[in-house]
């Protein structure tokens, strides 16, 4: 089976969708041996310079797979003007690389940026393929989040878009229940057509490990307790909350809060720790993949925080990695979230209502002052973990290609 992929981000990229999308494409290549073609971007964290490469695709392979590097723009994202150059190049460059697949059964879309799948869909009918539409993020409620830009046509333009390729793809996979329900109910998608495939996490590489860790040690949190918030510190996730929240636990000596990582929002909440004098939020630096568990394990709980009404728009992946560290987090989220509902059916974290930094500092309260009823979170964490590991969900992708393509087939 031949299959392509449409998204900007991939390896060697650190985004979570990037990471996800080459531990997926690389599966199904040694363990299903299927022909997979990813139409990425260039790599964005080796940006060095702003400009376009004189060719406008450039052909690559890494671990059996091909990659097509639809060039573009490398202006600094932080930029409302610089992000939509960056969009626009990449997506004129993977149009034109969709020229270039041969004839793959199976077409899929993810959703950087968010008008890529008019390129996919256009490749899928070219080349008679079938169309999937893999709803990472849904718009144009995501796109609200700029808080930039604000253009109501640019909305209404992403929302038909957006509606075009719900009811055009011979599959849409949502990342979890609450994604179906807007997808269905909201925007119009065919129930009959909507799979529901969770996020993952390698549960082979990333493991419980000890507290007392060289990551730990070198920060200093070897003896502390520690409430950590890892990854994008971006425009979702609502972190000014935290920062409330630490000024309200000022109090508890041993409470470290670390945030860990980088992204748009990471200057701003720094400086407002900073004027506020807070010593016990600390901001540390993106720890790269081969010490990510050393990371993970230095955390004794950990936020997954989403501003009130984006659930379902969003489903944050990092919450699988966390299960599968075996550590228990806070939901900082609305009830009917995913994260949420994890958290209560597993039993491996506390409801936090999203927003409420009152709410929030009691549930590190009651994480901090209560360690044995915490670490038996984080062992039903781990079994939770299990339900959602790489292998599983590497499968159901594959099973549901295989529908899909046996439709065109039968047709």
């Amino acid at each position: 089976m031949k299959i392509c992929f449409f998204n900007r981000s991939y390896w060697p990229d650190q985004a979570a969708t990037g990471q996800l999308l080459t531990e997926l494409a690389e599966d199904l290549v040694s363990q299903y041996g299927c022909d997979v073609t990813v139409v990425a971007g260039r790599p964005l964290h080796a940006a060095g310079d702003h400009a376009v490469t004189v060719a406008p695709v450039e052909r690559d392979t890494h671990h059996g797979v091909t990659i097509l590097r639809a060039n573009g723009t490398r202006f600094r994202p932080r930029r409302f003007a610089g992000r939509v150059a960056n969009y626009l190049t990449y997506f004129a460059s993977a149009a034109l690389a969709g020229l270039d697949l041969g004839r793959p059964d199976i077409v899929v879309t993810l959703t950087d940026p968010p008008i890529l799948g008019l390129a996919a869909r256009w490749a899928a009918r070219r080349a008679g393929a079938r169309f999937v539409f893999l709803c990472e993020d849904v718009f144009p409620e995501v796109a609200a989040l700029v808080e930039d830009f604000r253009n109501d046509v640019v909305n209404r333009a992403l929302d038909r878009v957006n509606r075009s390729l719900l009811r055009e793809a011979d599959a849409v996979v949502a990342l979890g229940d609450r994604m179906r329900r807007r997808l269905v109910e909201e925007k119009g998608a065919d129930p009959a057509r909507v799979a529901v495939i969770h996020n993952w996490a390698d549960c082979e590489a990333i493991v419980p490990g000890p507290k007392d860790n060289a990551f730990a040690r070198e920060h200093g949190l070897a003896d502390r307790f520690v409430l950590m918030h890892s990854g994008n510190i971006g425009l979702s996730q609502n972190l000014d909350v935290l920062i409330e929240a630490a000024a309200r636990l000022t109090s508890r000596d041993r409470l470290v809060i670390a945030v860990v990582g980088d992204g748009a929002r990471r200057e701003d909440l720094a400086g407002d720790a900073g004027r506020r004098g807070l010593t016990n939020v600390r901001f540390l630096p993106y720890t790269p993949k081969a010490r990510l568990h050393e990371s993970f394990a230095a955390a004794d709980a950990f936020l997954v925080s989403l501003k009130p009404g984006l659930e379902g728009y969003i489903v944050p992946s990092k919450v699988y990695g966390i299960l599968a560290a075996g550590r228990p987090y806070i939901a900082a989220v609305d009830p009917s979230s995913e994260v949420a509902t994890i958290a209560r059916d597993y039993g491996c974290g506390l409801p936090a209502a999203a927003g409420d930094p009152d709410a929030l500092a009691a549930a590190i309260a009651q994480l901090c002052d209560n360690p044995d009823a915490t670490r038996a979170m984080g062992e039903r964490a781990r079994a939770a973990a299990l339900q959602f590991d790489r292998r599983i969900a590497v499968a159901a992708y594959h099973d549901l290609f295989v529908r899909v393509a046996a439709l065109a087939r039968a047709a």
